[in-house]
């Protein structure tokens, strides 16, 4: 039998993930990116022993400047970023890149609420492109699960394959 405080406090986590409100970053918010997808990450770093891959690396001022040119979403839980995603449009493709969820809201359903919605945000893109690494078997699970296909690989060095992955929208 679980304490009973160990109960309140799942539903209490249960309820703030379904009151979660996806919407758009503000300049204001890079802060709190830039520490999530530091930590979102880590994993992947230690998955291919690459400390230095470019979301490990990413300057608050590069962020910030992401968010000023590019459809950069996040997940608010309270005052809490605890997703977020971005994405650009270049030659009719939606190139999706660098959705994180806290490692602790994993598997619920938030990567693919964000994904959903930044999609949405790009209703005349031809098709939607993504990349992820050859070991990120989560990460091509559930991208998979939203409909992309593999449509080439790029050899990055001996530890690391990126898979890139495209989706055509469906037209009603």
């Amino acid at each position: 039998m679980q304490p009973a405080g160990y109960r309140r406090t799942a539903i209490r986590s249960q309820m703030e993930y379904e009151n979660m409100e996806i919407g758009s970053a503000r300049e204001d918010d890079a802060t709190q990116i830039l520490a999530l997808q530091k930590l979102c990450f880590q994993s992947q770093a230690m998955l291919y022993n690459d400390f230095g891959m470019p979301p490990l690396t990413q300057t608050l001022e590069s962020l910030e400047k992401d968010i000023r040119t590019q459809t950069v979403l996040v997940a608010r839980a309270g005052n809490g970023i605890t997703g977020s995603v971005r994405a650009r449009m270049i030659d009719g493709a939606c190139h999706v890149e660098r959705l994180i969820v806290h490692p602790g809201l994993q598997g619920r359903g938030l990567g693919t609420r964000l994904m959903q919605e930044i999609e949405a945000r790009f209703p005349a893109a031809e098709r939607y492109e993504l990349f992820t690494g050859h070991r990120s078997e989560n990460n091509l699970r559930l991208y998979e699960h939203l409909g992309y296909n593999r449509f080439a690989e790029t050899i990055e060095s001996q530890r690391l394959t990126l898979f890139h992955l495209e989706k055509k929208p469906l037209k009603t």
